[in-house]
């Protein structure tokens, strides 16, 4: 593992090249894409007042529908691969404006540079496919994990925001004001989608089509049990304050006994995180100590196995203890 500084440089400098000009062309199409949005939309509101066909057709119209914004080769792969389709649910999900180009753009210029850079160090396929695999994931990840961020601060907040609702409605004011007053008065990221919600519906879109679409972005069961509520209600008639209300409630109960459970959970969280790092930094250690020692780990072929076989079942152990832990209410 002796490498000349020369290699750490060339693996250094490729990676910088890939993942730079990556980020370069991402920001390039996210701004061309940007531009033929806002022609497009300034070219359909001055046809607009013609009362065009085409324009108040399904495909044309200023209101369009999620699997027509995506790119036509998203929609060709969705039909194999419906994983593919879902990546520009993932980003609405996590609140972001980034398209699926740029999204898959990322992943590939990541997963090269790193792969690259792993390659020119080790001289090894393996762990170059190793680490291009994990560099590539890393924009999924991070979608992930603000999505989850954000699906937490919106249920959070839910039960205000339906309380909020409810009154509303209480004080004789429409279903569609109950939501714009709350896009007004709640907070990120619940008065975004309640805003979008109550601006589909104002311009065109069908109320049930808008609210579902809502549910359809956010995807939390709460979410799901107020707009199959709201459904009901408009359908067969009711009290739909007091169902709001104990809605409400409900979501307070789930939420605290979900925290509790954390609580009850933290020891199974904290025991698969010191079996996943403590390998690794006893190992490091190790090395820092007797480098012939650890070195042939990863000169011997055996070792080779041997370090791979132990990585496979770290990742296999972390994954089972999290599913253990991690129990939904």
């Amino acid at each position: 593992m002796n490498l000349p500084n020369s290699s750490w440089i060339s693996a250094g400098l490729v990676f910088l090249t890939v993942v730079l000009a990556t980020v370069g062309l991402a920001l390039l199409l996210e701004f061309v894409q940007e531009a033929r949005r806002r022609r497009q939309v300034v070219r359909q509101l001055q046809n607009f007042g013609t009362l065009d066909s085409e324009i108040l057709s399904g495909t044309g119209g200023l209101l369009r529908r999620p699997i027509e914004q995506q790119p036509a080769w998203v929609q060709a792969l969705s039909a194999y691969t419906p994983r593919i389709g879902d990546l520009g649910f993932l980003i609405q999900q996590a609140g972001l404006s980034w398209s699926v180009n740029a999204l898959v753009l990322l992943c590939l210029g990541l997963g090269f540079g790193l792969g690259a850079a792993v390659l020119i160090i080790t001289r090894y396929m393996a762990f170059a496919a190793i680490a291009a695999a994990f560099a590539a994931y890393l924009p999924i990840w991070y979608l992930k994990r603000r999505r989850r961020k954000r699906s937490d601060a919106f249920e959070a907040g839910l039960p205000e925001a339906i309380d909020l609702l409810g009154r509303a409605i209480r004080a004789g004011h429409p279903l569609s004001a109950g939501l714009k007053m709350v896009a007004d008065e709640a907070r990120e990221p619940i008065s975004g989608e309640f805003q979008r919600t109550f601006e589909e519906q104002r311009f065109g879109l069908p109320f049930d089509d808008a609210i579902i679409a809502m549910a359809d972005r956010v995807n939390l069961v709460d979410v799901r049990i107020l707009v199959t509520a709201i459904l009901i209600q408009r359908e067969v008639g009711g009290n739909l304050a007091e169902v709001l209300d104990n809605l409400a409630t409900v979501i307070r109960a789930r939420f605290t006994i979900r925290r509790q459970l954390r609580v009850y959970t933290a020891q199974g969280r904290f025991t698969g995180y010191t079996l996943a790092v403590l390998p690794i930094i006893v190992g490091s250690v190790i090395y820092m100590l007797n480098p012939p020692y650890m070195r042939l780990l990863f000169t011997h072929p055996m070792g080779k196995l041997m370090v791979a076989i132990a990585a496979v079942m770290q990742v296999i152990g972390y994954l089972w203890i999290r599913k253990i832990v991690d129990i939904e209410i």
